[in-house]
């Protein structure tokens, strides 16, 4: 006779998002160690044994509840990268469009800050928590593929469009993180815009096509 747990439940997409929500609360209050997987229950308007049920264990849970948050997250970009750089004639202008949005987004999403410092304050117990997952990759694989078609419509010279993608997200967000300490300190729509417009300046100087990109300067 199999020792092995039962299967988890996939159960209510409402119910699941309810759990989500309560545990990232709880989580983000209290850390992992003190949180309660009651809290979380009373929270979600769950019962204990249904959070069971789904997620198998507390640690399950954690590990779920950031994985689901950031996949949601995922989404919004893909909507974004749609919204700012779908048809596009002047490539300066949709890039700077995207990247205040995405920049204000990072700086202004309480959700987004939360998750990041839940992330910073328990990689400790869980390494794993700052490697690359499939949400970030996921991220840079959407934009990656958004600037090699801009590449191939001649707007851009992309020869790594992975590694493009990566210097964009870093030019617009990197200085907006920092200048924010990731979202604990407000900035208005002036200093973001600056910031994201100087990350732009750059990204173009490197990956515009009548901008020679790696000239040897004498």
């Amino acid at each position: 006779m199999s020792n092995s747990p039962p299967p988890l439940r996939q159960g209510s997409p409402a119910k699941r998002a309810a759990i989500v929500r309560a545990a990232l609360e709880v989580f983000v209050r209290e850390g992992y160690t003190r949180a309660s997987v009651d809290a979380i229950a009373a929270g979600a308007g769950v019962s204990k044994r249904t959070i069971y049920d789904y997620y198998g264990d507390k640690e399950q849970l954690f590990l779920s509840t950031l994985e689901e948050t950031k996949s949601a997250q995922t989404e919004e970009f893909q909507k974004l990268l749609e919204r700012t750089l779908g048809q596009i004639d002047d490539v300066e202008t949709a890039l700077t469009v995207f990247g205040r949005e995405f920049a204000t987004e990072i700086a202004r999403s309480a959700e987004r800050a939360a998750v990041m410092r839940l992330m910073i304050a328990e990689s400790t117990h869980f390494p794993a928590l700052l490697e690359p997952n499939s949400a970030n990759r996921s991220v840079q694989h959407a934009l990656a593929d958004r600037l090699t078609e801009l590449s191939e419509q001649g707007l851009l010279d992309i020869p790594d469009p992975m590694e493009a993608a990566e210097f964009l997200g870093l030019l617009v967000t990197g200085r907006v993180n920092h200048r924010s300490w990731y979202g604990a300190v407000h900035l208005d729509d002036a200093e973001i815009n600056h910031l994201v417009a100087g990350g732009i300046r750059i990204f173009l100087r490197a990956y515009r096509p009548d901008i020679p990109a790696h000239q040897d300067q004498p």
